[in-house]
């Protein structure tokens, strides 16, 4: 398994970063980011509904009856893509690598409880690898890994 995250203590709480690298331009994959249909199928809770402009808005239904919503921090295309959610901050930026060779996305959440960080990294880690299939026209496969992703960072995290 490659692509994990690491933790790093920042101002106001914690700050999780997860590197994928992707064998086309930092433009497809910043377009599979921000389209809505390609993003309701790897980013839990989310609508579909997005007003892709800075400061607009981005809905997400919790699944319990509970709507809520995102608003836009960053929008530089093709190179980074930031929203607040709640009181958690999701910031991609995305860069060509050299050559040619393809491109790499840094994903970073940035949050306050670190007793949820093994939880939260096991998911995105999830979320993330879905991305990756997405972007390279693979077809979709969520695999049954979240348990043994939440002791992977219980002991990274330590």
């Amino acid at each position: 398994m490659d692509g994990y995250g690491r933790m790093d203590k920042v101002e106001g709480g914690y700050a999780l970063t997860f590197k994928r690298h992707f064998p086309c331009k930092p433009e497809k994959v910043f377009d599979a980011v921000t389209n809505p249909d390609i993003f309701v199928q790897w980013y839990p809770f989310t609508t579909g509904r997005m007003d892709l402009h800075l400061g607009g808005k981005m809905y997400f239904d919790d699944g319990e009856g509970s709507e809520y919503e995102a608003v836009i921090t960053e929008l530089d295309y093709p190179r980074s893509f930031a929203f607040r959610e709640v009181e958690d901050l999701i910031e991609l930026s995305f860069h060509e690598e050299k050559a040619g060779a393809g491109s790499e996305m840094v994903f970073v959440h940035t949050f306050d409880d670190k007793e949820m960080a093994m939880y939260i990294a096991a998911g995105w880690h999830r979320c993330l690898d879905v991305l990756s299939q997405l972007v390279r026209g693979e077809t979709v496969e969520w695999k049954d890994n979240a348990e043994e992703l939440r002791e992977i960072y219980k002991e990274k995290f330590r």
